[in-house]
């Protein structure tokens, strides 16, 4: 008979904030662990790629000074997956280093391992040529120049590399990359869980209260036996139903019923989602079936530099032919960025129109909005950051300064919230790999790095 094991999951990402109170709660009831599932690719390709992390620092900081103190305070493990946000070598340094910093502030002593996730590029172009990278969906047959351009790639890791790290005696285990669950699955087949169950608690632990009403962030705890889990959010105010279990059962999975992990697929087409309490829910049936290993990469490459401007109209005149006068101000742009000596190839402008159809552009079903005002959001991206701020700052005089019919104001047609109005983003990044590679082992693609903090 395998005990059942508690884990604690404080937050959808490190750096979000929870309730302390919560955290201390939950330590009350002496958990097996804490973690964190630290980032995701929702927030778009730029963290990847630029290496900077997707929350703050100072978040971060936060986050993880009570996690620490509190892991260490209990004597279990915290564990964090996708450090930094995006799992690069970057976002795992800050984190080890923002440890490193609590650590001296609180005279605390642990040992920590860095599980890093970066793919090195001539390791991949060879499984490349062996055939041992696959594409994903309708994403093209992998190049090696697709490689060569990336900024950074990483690889999602499973539970293994934290099973190595836990073995090896590490009470703190910062990870890059991370299948989202892989921190709390790996935590409970240390303890002698089955595959099905302490992958399904990692499912429900990943984004912490998701799994709870009223969705905020806060902290969720799971108790995971032989076969079943259980979870219940921490704080009184919020309470697990089965439809939002089962809610987050179906999160940012293109099934229904089965999790490709891994490793394996979790099955959950026979789960049995029942109410224990009115604030905690009960699964069990879940299954696994073993496949061969694999592991998702995930990539970026610069696409160009970026520039912005917004302003805003409630000009009734305006506002009644306002994709008339956009055509209008795109030709005017163009006039005069040819005047540069700039290529129509080397630029590109976008005017997203807020108020009429700025969310969902052409596919917009709603023709009139009756919006008594429009916010233009004007962005250049270029080949370089200089042609970005050229095209961009035309785009905001012409907009401010072109006549049309029936025109009444002799000033500017918009007003500018900002000033400067113009805001250079800077360099711009695109996903560029959505494939799976095989490696030899779940353990080669993920070095791990031990030191006494």
């Amino acid at each position: 008979m395998i005990a059942p094991v508690r884990m604690i999951s404080a937050s959808g990402i490190l750096g979000y904030g929870f309730p302390e109170v919560s955290l201390a709660t939950g330590l009350t009831r002496a958990p097996h662990m804490v973690g964190v599932d630290g980032g995701s690719s929702d927030p778009g390709p730029h963290y990847l790629g630029s290496g900077k992390p997707f929350t703050t620092p100072l978040a971060i900081k936060r986050d993880l000074g009570l996690l620490l103190r509190g892991a260490i305070a209990n004597g279990i493990p915290m564990m964090i997956g996708t450090s930094g946000g995006a799992g690069g070598e970057p976002h795992l340094q800050l984190c080890a280093e923002l440890v490193r910093e609590i650590a001296r502030e609180h005279g605390l002593h642990f040992k920590l391992a860095l599980i890093h996730s970066e793919v090195d590029k001539n390791w991949l172009k060879k499984k490349l040529r062996a055939g041992r990278v696959k594409p994903l969906g309708s994403a093209a047959a992998l190049e090696e120049a697709v490689i060569d351009r990336a900024e950074r790639i990483v690889g999602m890791m499973g539970p293994q590399p934290y099973l190595q790290a836990l073995d090896a005696g590490a009470q703190v285990i910062l990870a890059g990359r991370s299948t989202d669950p892989a921190p709390w699955a790996a935590l409970a087949m240390y303890h002698g869980i089955p595959p099905a169950p302490a992958w399904f608690a990692g499912k429900m632990l990943e984004c912490a209260c998701n799994a709870a009403l009223p969705k905020k962030h806060d902290c969720l705890m799971a108790t995971v036996g032989e076969d079943y889990v259980e979870v219940e959010p921490i704080n009184p105010e919020l309470a697990c139903t089965p439809l939002s279990v089962a809610v987050q059962a179906l999160h940012e999975n293109s099934s229904p019923i089965y999790h490709r992990e891994p490793g394996g697929i979790l099955d959950t087409s026979a789960c049995k989602i029942e109410a224990v309490s009115p604030r905690a829910v009960r699964v069990s049936g879940m299954q696994w079936q073993a496949q061969p290993y694999t592991i998702k990469l995930e990539g970026a490459e610069k696409t160009g530099y970026s520039a912005i401007t917004f302003a805003g109209t409630r000009d009734p005149g305006l506002i009644a032919q306002i994709d008339q006068f956009a055509d209008s101000v795109r030709a005017a742009v163009a006039t005069k960025v040819s005047a540069l000596n700039v290529s129509p190839d080397e630029y590109q402008l976008v005017l997203r129109l807020y108020g009429k159809n700025g969310v969902m552009g052409g596919a917009e079903i709603v023709k009139q909005s009756g919006s008594h005002e429009i916010g233009i959001l004007a962005e250049a991206v270029a080949k370089t950051q200089e042609i970005a701020n050229a095209v961009v700052g035309l785009a905001r005089v012409t907009l401010l300064h072109s006549d049309f019919p029936g025109r009444l104001c002799k000033e500017g047609n918009m007003a500018f919230p900002f000033s400067p109005s113009d805001i250079e983003r800077g360099a711009i990044y695109q996903f560029s790999l959505r494939h799976v590679v095989e490696p030899d082992d779940p353990l080669e693609m993920f070095p791990i790095e031990y030191e006494d903090v």
